[in-house]
């Protein structure tokens, strides 16, 4: 590289939970510099889980944190080129790629469900990924299948 690496930005905890997670997935949730707005959807989304899951002694915010654990891939497959054929290769996920992974899929399927409000969907997305179901879980288990599938193209990893 030509350059130097870019150095992390800090990211500043959010004001309610006081939490670097949570601002990183209002980030990601954010559409057109409207982050007051993606915190509004948020933390109402957190009230309808706590209302869906009275039963649960956790709070909200354990229960979207269990929910995003649940749907962390470890692997995924990347292409390479090998001789003129195209092998799927696993590879493990570095920590940091995991999360925003995690993130950005509870958040696409959340927009892809049907639903009232942004909250609603969110909020009927991470109690399923908490219940390990829903469209999030069954793309980390899809990924997880592929890696398997393709484990004896793991010595083409470099």
């Amino acid at each position: 590289m030509r350059k130097s690496k870019p150095k992390k930005r800090l990211i500043l905890p959010d004001p309610k939970f006081n939490d670097v997670e949570v601002t990183r997935f209002v980030n990601n949730l954010m559409y057109s510099g409207k982050k007051n707005t993606a915190f509004s959807i948020f933390y109402n989304a957190l009230d309808l889980v706590a209302q869906k899951t009275q039963k649960e002694e956790k709070s909200p915010l354990d229960i979207w944190k269990k929910a995003l654990e649940n749907i962390t891939p470890g692997v995924e497959v990347k292409s390479r080129r090998v001789g003129g054929a195209t092998f799927q290769v696993p590879m493990e996920i570095r920590a940091d790629r995991k999360v925003s992974i995690s993130m950005k899929n509870l958040i696409l399927y959340s927009r892809k469900r049907g639903g009232r409000s942004m909250a609603e969907r969110l909020a009927a997305e991470i109690v399923a990924a908490y219940n390990e179901e829903g469209g999030a879980y069954k793309k980390k288990e899809d990924t997880h299948k592929m890696a398997e599938a393709n484990k004896a193209f793991a010595h083409f990893r470099f």
